[in-house]
C-alpha cells in the first residue's frame, strides 16, 4: 500500500536524562486551584475533576517563540505542573496511580480567553479557546527516579520578570493520584499521555514580545517568548 502523504512526525519531548518522550495525548484539568476557580467566577468544589483534551502537536519546548494566535485579543498564560504517563491503564486505583507516572515537568496552557469564555457562556466546547497551535509549552521532563513524586513546593510564573502567579502544589484541589484515577475511568491512559494539572490564580494576558517564565520546585524552568501573529 502507498501512503497518500507522509504522516506527521511524532512529537518528541526531551527528558532531563537525555532521552525523548513520545507525546500521545494531552488531558488538561480545569479549575484545580480554589483561588483560580474563584477568579474565573466559579466556586471551588470537590466534585469529580473535569478536563479537556489537546492535540500532541500543541506541545513546544523550552525557549520557543510562540506566535500570537489569530481570532483573539486576550491571550492568557496558565502555569501548570505536568504529569507524564509512562505506563497505561484503565480504572486505575488512586493508591496505584503513581506507579503509572514516568515523570514531571513544568508546563503552560496558553488560552484564547475571549474565545473560551464565549464558548463557555454558550455551553459549547472549549476547543477554539484551548486547543491552539503552540499552546502547550513543556519544560524538560524529569523522571521519577531523579526527582521523586512532586506533590508540594512552589509553582510560579513571571512575565518580563514580574511575578504574576504564585502558589504551592499542596493547594491542588485534586491531587495527581486523584486526577490519574479520574481520567482513567473514562479513557484508557497510554504511555506518552500528558496530564496538565491546572493553574493557580493570577492568569492574565500577554502581548507580542512578552517573555514568560514558569518555575516549579524541583524541576527545570520553562521560558517562552510571545511572538508576532503568523496570520490575521
Amino acid at each position: 500500500m502507498t501512503l497518500v502523504f507522509e504522516p506527521q512526525a511524532p512529537v518528541l519531548a526531551p527528558t532531563s536524562d537525555g532521552r525523548l518522550f513520545p507525546v500521545r495525548r494531552l488531558f488538561c484539568i480545569g479549575r484545580n486551584y480554589a483561588a483560580h476557580a474563584r477568579e474565573m467566577g466559579k466556586d471551588p468544589d470537590r466534585d469529580p475533576p473535569f478536563y479537556f483534551t489537546k492535540w500532541a502537536e500543541t506541545v513546544v519546548g523550552d525557549g520557543t517563540t510562540i506566535a500570537y494566535p489569530p481570532q483573539t485579543k486576550n491571550f492568557h498564560y496558565e502555569a501548570e505542573l505536568v504529569v507524564a504517563i509512562g505506563e497505561g491503564g484503565a480504572n486505575i486505583a488512586e493508591d496505584k496511580a503513581l506507579e503509572h507516572v514516568f515523570g514531571y515537568a513544568t508546563g503552560l496552557d496558553m488560552t484564547r480567553r475571549d474565545l473560551q469564555l464565549e464558548a463557555r457562556d454558550k455551553g459549547r466546547p472549549w476547543d477554539t479557546g484551548k486547543n491552539v497551535e503552540q499552546s502547550s509549552p513543556l519544560g524538560l521532563i524529569h523522571p521519577v527516579g531523579e526527582v521523586g513524586h512532586i506533590s508540594q513546593g512552589e509553582i510560579r510564573l513571571t512575565v518580563n520578570g514580574v511575578e504574576k502567579q504564585k502558589a504551592d502544589l499542596t493547594e491542588l484541589i485534586w491531587s495527581v493520584e486523584e486526577v490519574i484515577a479520574c481520567v482513567s475511568q473514562a479513557y484508557t491512559l497510554q504511555a506518552g499521555d500528558l496530564i496538565y494539572t491546572g493553574t493557580p490564580a493570577g492568569v492574565g494576558p500577554v502581548v507580542p514580545g512578552d517573555v514568560i517564565c514558569i518555575t516549579v520546585a524541583g524541576l527545570s524552568d520553562l521560558t517562552v517568548t510571545v511572538g508576532e501573529p503568523t496570520h490575521g
